[in-house]
């Protein structure tokens, strides 16, 4: 059963948006593209056939406040991966903090339906081992897609193991309870109807991008370097990672680029009935 799914492309669109508003070269560093943009169409022709049509009919038949309780469950009940990477990157108070959040919407949150934590102040952290490794010096290596997984790095794909069986509550669950017809995978597959639920409201920034691939390539390196920096990454490191300090780097001409692939798309909606 895989731990993770497609459904957590379209959500890095919107935190995209987080590492600020400079016009970024697309990063060339892409040795696997060609394998990449195939998972790519693979993952995202699976997406709109099986997952996105669950997905809608979840929030047709739910409302905002029900598919928040269920976001917040989710949320929660895998704060655990948090924590155990925390104390593996020697943050002890940052896993103190966590802990405290998981326990107060655990039991004032009726099992973490409902986020009192956040009311009183205590922030969310999202940590996982990926990250654990890049704060010990580990560098990120090649970008990669894989089927049914999504954007990840040769780095990065280590805490899908690590985390999924060591610290993460709902694969323990899965691997421990053996039903009839399967039904312990029921709330991994509950998490992953949430997930793309929520990467709805994203879907028109990757429509608007010229190039999807690319703008997801770039997505998720930015959204893993805030995480990495605590959301504040030093300037220099954004610049390289942006390719700010290529001396051929033109912002005039990325412009040009996506005001042709706008127009011609526009043309294109005017011409079809």
């Amino acid at each position: 059963m895989p731990r993770f799914s497609p459904s957590r492309l379209l959500p890095l669109a919107a935190l995209a948006l987080l590492a600020g508003c400079t016009i970024a070269k697309p990063r060339t560093d892409d040795p696997l593209e060609k394998f990449n943009r195939k998972v790519y169409s693979f993952n995202n022709a699976v997406d709109q056939a099986v997952i996105r049509p669950v997905a809608v009919g979840y929030r047709k038949v739910t409302n905002p406040p029900v598919r928040r309780s269920v976001s917040d469950f989710f949320t929660n009940i895998r704060m655990p991966i948090t924590v155990a990477n925390d104390l593996l990157q020697a943050r002890p108070k940052h896993a103190l903090q966590s802990t405290g959040r998981f326990l107060v919407n655990l039991t004032l949150g009726l099992g973490g339906f409902f986020d009192p934590a956040s009311q009183l102040g205590i922030p969310l952290e999202d940590n996982d081992f990926g990250v654990t490794l890049a704060r010990w010096g580990v560098p990120d290596g090649d970008y990669l897609v894989l089927p049914l997984v999504g954007p990840t790095t040769v780095r990065d794909v280590w805490r899908m193991p690590v985390d999924s069986y060591f610290f993460d509550p709902l694969s323990i669950y899965a691997r421990n309870h053996d039903f009839k017809y399967g039904q312990q995978y029921l709330p991994q597959m509950m998490y992953l109807v949430t997930l793309r639920s929520r990467g709805i409201d994203a879907e028109s920034f990757l429509e608007s991008a010229y190039d999807p691939y690319v703008f997801m390539r770039d997505a998720y390196r930015q959204r893993r370097l805030y995480q990495i920096y605590d959301g504040n990454p030093p300037a220099e490191v954004i610049q390289q990672m942006q390719g700010l300090n290529d001396d051929n780097f033109d912002p005039e001409q990325l412009l040009d680029e996506q005001h042709q692939w706008e127009n011609k798309h526009s043309d294109s909606d005017q011409k079809q009935p």
